[in-house]
């Protein structure tokens, strides 16, 4: 069992003992398990147990924790210094790298997470319409932006009201709230507002409610009404980016944004985060243009040099990808094997390494749905599925993910642990 005084020592220092929400293990009603080492797929609690992970730091460690070859690259380069505050070679490297995946961004900035980016892409976008309103969806999560922290209201096509204490209402004046995947709210949002949306911030693929796809025509569809009204089309593919596909969400569905925000993978497990675009999108930026960002210790070489490692090996093994994507639908088919064999609704969402269960036979398409979706007891089940061996996301909201480590005898323990999860409902 999990050492019981090691929770109660964080609390005693951080807010809630951790330094994110959703670690606190609250939704699951338990003290989380604090890790001490990881290599793999697995990582080893600080009570000794092993766990297969399917979090991997939320996403970043596509190849599992600990690669020999990443962790050579970030050791060679930490030996020369850890921030410089001054341009490096790492970062064109990087850069380079990034853009060779993702051909709508020809120039990129690199900042140090995935809010960062965030924020930095709606300022961009309002910079180079000249425009006010950026138009988000429930369930779409892009980060602490106090613009951005919103819920819908008294409706999806009123102004945002703040989903956070100390978010001013004159902060979200300006941000206009759509269900995910509903068209129809989108055009009238455009109507309406049409000559003064900056732009459109979208998961692609949402990944923070669950994965939840989009439907068909819903992306073509924010294109559309973005190019028609001068607009910025944003994706956010911090959590797709590199997962979804190698080269994005916006490969997979065939969408070219104008301005891209990346965070995670291309990190290699250290913060990192970026935005690009076009070079006329990009030249506003200072000190080429008027909007203004800066970070001391963005483009920091150590994080340049993880992220240069994981890519280079995306680059280098183009099958690797395929592989993973493999094993996420092994897990997937399997999982249905083992669900079917209880009464318990459910359904699965996948695209390339990144997977989700919903315990519902009900469509699941935006938020709304997703809250309707736990038939059975997610505290219950979560306990049970970590007492095997294997450690989810500990919330129904939140997505999974494969990495090349993972090994077919993973694959079947978690199935089994899963089974063993729904068994006593």
């Amino acid at each position: 069992m999990q050492h019981s005084n090691f929770f109660d020592d964080a609390k005693k220092v951080l807010v809630g003992g951790v330094n994110s929400p959703v670690r606190s293990f609250s939704s699951v009603d338990g003290d989380p398990v604090f890790v001490k080492k990881g290599k793999g797929s697995r990582f080893v609690g600080e009570n000794g147990q092993s766990y297969i992970d399917y979090v991997l730091s939320w996403g970043p460690l596509l190849f599992g924790h600990a690669h020999p070859e990443i962790l050579s690259y970030i050791q060679s380069t930490i030996s020369d210094g850890t921030s410089f505050g001054a341009p490096t070679l790492l970062e064109t490297k990087l850069a380079n790298l990034v853009i060779s995946f993702f051909p709508s961004i020809e120039k990129i900035r690199f900042v140090n997470s995935g809010t960062e980016a965030s924020m930095s892409a709606i300022r961009l976008a309002r910079g180079y319409t000249g425009k006010s309103y950026i138009v988000k969806f429930e369930g779409c999560y892009h980060g602490h932006v106090s613009s951005l922290l919103v819920s819908a209201g008294s409706g999806a096509l009123t102004h945002g009201q703040p989903d956070s204490l100390g978010v001013l209402k004159d902060e979200v004046s300006h941000t206009l709230l759509a269900e995910y995947n509903n068209s129809d709210q989108v055009e009238d949002l455009f109507r309406r507002y049409g000559d003064n949306i900056a732009g459109v911030i979208v998961e692609p693929v949402a990944g923070n409610m669950g994965v939840v796809l989009p439907k068909n025509g819903f992306l073509e569809t924010l294109r559309t009404l973005t190019s028609k009204h001068n607009s910025c089309l944003i994706f956010d593919e911090v959590m797709t980016g590199f997962r979804a596909g190698i080269h994005g969400a916006q490969q997979v569905f065939e969408i070219k944004p104008d301005i891209t925000i990346l965070g995670k993978v291309i990190g290699g497990g250290l913060p990192c985060g970026a935005y690009g675009a076009s070079k006329e999108i990009m030249s506003c930026i200072s000190p080429e243009g008027g909007v203004y960002q800066a970070g001391t210790l963005s483009g920091n070489p150590v994080t340049m040099a993880a992220g240069i490692a994981t890519l280079e090996k995306l680059k280098n093994e183009p099958t690797i990808f395929d592989s993973i994507e493999e094993k996420t639908k092994r897990l997937i088919d399997g999982l249905h094997t083992v669900m079917k064999k209880t009464n318990l609704p459910f359904k699965t969402h996948s695209v390339g390494t990144m997977f989700s269960l919903f315990f519902t036979d009900g469509v699941i398409e935006n938020l709304s749905d997703v809250k309707k979706s736990q038939s059975i007891d997610f505290r219950k089940f979560y306990r049970r599925v970590l007492e095997k061996g294997v450690y989810l996301a500990p919330s129904p909201f939140e997505a999974g993910f494969m990495s090349s480590a993972h090994s077919v005898t993973d694959i079947e323990q978690t199935i089994d642990a899963i089974y063993y999860g729904v068994s006593d409902f």
